[in-house]
């Protein structure tokens, strides 16, 4: 969905914005033409004062805002605007450059992109993902759950009208989707899972990559899907039963359920951070012989479940939680108390997921159980603001447009002024922290203040609970929800 023009042209504006008022005509009753204004001026520098149409300037235009506030009337904005009785929501295309919806047997609460030996800055179409994905099957049917290793493929760009009588038969040709996948049977439910790739000792084999499961179960699982990828692309490749097996199963939770893991993006051989719904935390080790081990000794703090984890991306033995009991905290794995460095209050409700910018990596984003979503600046962190509430840090920017708990938040992975965002209200977002209205800008968007000027695009998506950025092909994201997963790029990132 956008947030442009449903029905009226932008030539009818730049129209009625420049005072001209469009008239029809029969020919066939031209006659002598009959000034309306004779009466009401007696020079052409009046009229000219009073306004190109002839009516007063406040007049005219406070009737040209009132127009150009029509234009969004068709536009659906969730928590504004509510469906009547047998009415449907449908996108405009023309705001998409690819748009594609693929069906899983099971809906999925968590997904993770799976870079790929196709090239970085990928343009061209059809384009191809691969990712992993954790189902969650209906009450009784738990021993369906499965990890989905999948590749889409033939994922076309939008087609354009200007292009409808072209004969070029490229391969940007519009083609359906295909969704390839490979289950591995877990047995239950996946909370969430994140992928890791291990460069091998020689070039000549592709990376060893890994998935984490963190389960219902309380389990976390560890996987070597590097087999069910090589299947999809190498003829005559067979799976065996014991490739889906489990590399390592954590069981340091003891049958705690949790959400929250992360792989370290900055240990290769794979570092990876697991928490539960007690508020304790796990650091497990890859050796160098390819086993794991967990460091038994957790990280404690929280007075509640740790929703999320996430190393830094800068600094090798420091990460970030999120909980629901209202803060974020920073850690130092070297820490010998497991005690955290800096604790802030970020919310009066739970906070369900962070991300920290890779690009500036003093920016940290959240988002909370209320809606809200905030960026915090770092270097405003201090170790005394978990005492001191006079000196507590107020974030660098917040949003209050969804109505609805934010389910999950990314910063864009080359340009630090964007984010995406999904909510509970059925929506994914983007927006550019860059943008600023000018007084000009702003008075043209009065009728719209509870809509924020940096919010860029509004994707509706059933059940959305989580996105992230495709890292090799600009601007293009992957969601999963309810309704299965979502493969889009906007032509406005």
């Amino acid at each position: 969905m956008s947030k442009r023009a449903a029905e009226t042209s932008e030539k009818e504006l730049d129209q009625l914005k420049g005072g001209e008022r469009p008239m029809e005509i029969d020919q066939d009753e031209v006659g002598e033409f009959e000034d309306e204004y004779e009466d009401e001026f007696e020079s052409e520098d009046e009229i000219f004062e009073a306004g190109v149409d002839g009516r007063p300037d406040e007049e005219r235009e406070a009737e040209e805002r009132e127009a150009a506030m029509d234009v969004d009337q068709d536009t659906f904005i969730p928590g504004r605007h509510k469906l009547s009785a047998g009415e449907t929501l449908s996108p405009d295309l023309s705001t998409y450059e690819m748009l594609h919806t693929l069906e899983a047997p099971w809906p999925c609460l968590s997904c993770d992109i799976i870079p790929d030996n196709l090239g970085s800055d990928r343009k061209t179409y059809p384009a191809t993902v691969y990712a992993v994905a954790g189902t969650q099957a209906a009450r009784g049917r738990e021993k369906e759950n499965q990890i989905m290793v999948m590749k889409m493929s033939s994922l076309s760009r939008m087609e354009r009208e200007d292009e409808e009588d072209s004969d070029d038969d490229s391969d940007d040709e519009a083609a359906d989707p295909i969704l390839e996948t490979k289950s591995i049977p877990i047995g239950s439910c996946t909370n969430r899972i994140r992928a890791h790739q291990a460069p091998q000792a020689t070039s000549a084999k592709p990376p060893t990559t890994l998935t984490a499961a963190m389960t219902e179960s309380g389990q976390v699982l560890i996987h070597d899907i590097t087999p069910h990828l090589t299947s999809f692309d190498t003829p005559g490749f067979t799976l065996t039963p014991a490739m889906s097996k489990p590399v390592s199963t954590i069981r340091a939770h003891k049958s705690v359920e949790g959400y929250a893991l992360d792989w370290s993006p900055l240990f290769p051989e794979g570092k990876l951070l697991t928490g539960d719904c007690s508020g304790k935390i796990f650091c497990t080790t890859r050796t160098q012989g390819g086993g794991f081990v967990t460091d038994t000794t957790p990280f404690t703090g929280h007075n509640g479940t740790v929703e999320e984890l996430q190393w830094s991306p800068s600094e090798k033995s420091v990460f970030a939680s999120a909980s629901n009991d209202g803060t974020v905290k920073i850690w130092d794995v070297r820490s010998k108390s497991r005690q955290a460095a800096v604790t802030v209050q970020v919310s009066n409700t739970d906070v369900n997921v962070l991300s920290w910018s890779h690009q500036t990596t003093h920016l940290l984003a959240t988002g909370a159980d209320d809606g809200e979503w905030a960026v915090w600046d770092l270097r405003q962190w201090k170790p005394s603001t978990s005492f001191d509430s006079a000196k507590k840090p107020s974030p660098v920017a917040s949003f209050n447009f969804h109505k609805e708990q934010i389910t999950s938040v990314e910063w864009h992975p080359t340009d630090d002024s964007i984010v995406l965002v999904c909510s509970g209200d059925n929506t994914l977002t983007l927006w550019d922290l860059a943008v600023e209205l000018d007084d000009e800008e702003s008075r043209d968007t009065a009728g719209v203040q509870d809509v924020p000027p940096q919010l860029l695009f509004v994707h509706y998506m059933e059940q959305v609970k989580e996105a992230h950025w495709h890292p090799q092909i600009p601007g293009a994201v992957l969601a999963t929800g309810g309704s299965g997963f979502g493969v889009f790029k906007t032509i406005s990132v």
